[in-house]
């Protein structure tokens, strides 16, 4: 007979397990049973509540953005002006847990998965998106908006550059040059429109 009220705690376990263990392979080539065992948890356990790997992954997938959002929207709110927003943007996206080795290959896991996966591409896509939303939203007061739509794809393709960079671990990057690379980059462009 299941524990009642462990539901939440055994799902999250398993979530964060199979973060664990795509990080240490650096790829979705793991199996239910490696991430079961990672967590504690028989493999039946984790079939019972997430149905298929699939399934978790794309659970794991998603509490790496809900976390992201919920950590942008913190951040957000407590930065007053645009300039201090973009600022926290670009923080919140090198933190510590999103900027972690295992986190980083788990990351370009998915990214790998999108090209075979139509709800994984989905999800990142929603990711793509957001990031380029809150952007823009915060450089158009600082800037004409087609210099704000162009500074937002440049601020999202160097983030996501220095995740790949990171990955390749051969020429890491600290969390604070990452944040100060695309400061740098966001000021210059400022400038050049007069800001």
């Amino acid at each position: 007979m299941p524990k009642v009220g462990m539901e939440p705690v055994r799902r999250k376990a398993l979530v964060d397990a199979a973060l664990r263990v795509i990080g240490d392979h650096g790829s979705l080539s793991v199996t239910m049973s490696e991430i079961a065992k990672q967590a504690g948890v028989s493999p039946a356990l984790a079939h019972h509540y997430f149905g298929s790997k699939e399934q978790l992954l794309i659970e794991t997938i998603r509490s790496l953005l809900k976390q992201l959002r919920d950590d942008a929207v913190t951040a957000l709110k407590a930065a007053r002006t645009p300039r201090e927003k973009l600022s926290a943007l670009i923080r919140v996206s090198f933190q510590a847990d999103q900027f972690a080795p295992q986190t980083i290959a788990a990351w370009l896991a998915f990214y790998a998965e999108a090209q075979r996966s139509e709800e994984t591409r989905r999800f990142l896509m929603i990711y793509a998106r957001r990031l380029r939303s809150n952007l823009v939203a915060n450089l158009k007061p600082l800037c004409p908006a087609d210099a704000a739509e162009h500074i937002a794809e440049g601020a999202a393709a160097m983030i996501d550059g220095l995740y790949i960079r990171q990955s390749l671990r051969s020429a890491p990057v600290s969390i604070e040059a990452s944040i100060a690379l695309t400061e740098d980059y966001v000021s210059m462009q400022l400038g050049r429109v007069g800001i």
